[in-house]
């Protein structure tokens, strides 16, 4: 019998591309003509009630980018946007598919996301036939690694956190996973987490 009952994932630097990270702002301010510097001014305080549920995508636009008129419409920026999301090379999503045709383990997501990127990516990356839980930060209301984000997970997965296995990017993330008794390890490429998960026996 496994050790475990639940494999949880993180998505952006496990399984896709960040999507909205530095880099990838970058370029979509480069095509548009943003200025950086403001946009970081006027998202730092916002990103996180986005991210966390509290406000929409559009009250977040027209924070940041449509507090004034710009020569190009919100439908070309959000494009622009759901663009940067692309598949993680050397990233898990093979060792996904592997554990779900396992069938031996509820698999889901552990992820913080807004709620409008998040369906994106289960829907066009197929997630959502993977990843049967989500408990992402917009539906729970709290964030990586806010201690009570692991807790409230653990309420909804009526689990023992030491019969749960967390995947993700993130140091901060895997310690304070750690912190309340779930199983992490950190996802330093395919390579290294297959070798982890055959040590486990969950491959």
């Amino acid at each position: 019998m496994s050790q475990f009952d639940v494999v949880l994932f993180d998505i952006g630097g496990v399984l896709l591309t960040n999507g909205w990270d530095r880099h990838e702002r970058a370029k979509v301010f480069a095509r548009f003509g943003i200025d950086a510097a403001d946009y970081e001014a006027r998202q730092r305080d916002l990103y996180i009630l986005w991210d966390t549920g509290k406000i929409t995508r559009d009250e977040f636009l027209n924070a940041t980018v449509f507090y004034k008129p710009r020569p190009f419409s919100r439908e070309e920026y959000w494009a622009a946007v759901l663009e940067q999301t692309q598949l993680l090379p050397d990233g898990a999503m093979g060792i996904l598919e592997e554990i779900v045709a396992s069938n031996k383990y509820l698999v889901g997501a552990l992820n913080n996301e807004p709620r409008e990127t998040n369906e994106y990516r289960f829907s066009h990356f197929g997630l959502s036939r993977s990843l049967r839980v989500r408990l992402s930060s917009c539906y729970l209301g709290l964030h990586k690694p806010d201690l009570a984000y692991y807790r409230r997970a653990l309420d909804i997965l009526d689990c023992a956190p030491e019969r749960v296995l967390f995947i993700d990017d993130r140091t901060e993330n895997v310690a304070a996973a750690r912190e309340v008794g779930i199983q992490a390890l950190l996802f330093e490429g395919e390579k290294k987490l297959r070798a982890q998960l055959e040590e486990l026996q969950v491959l």
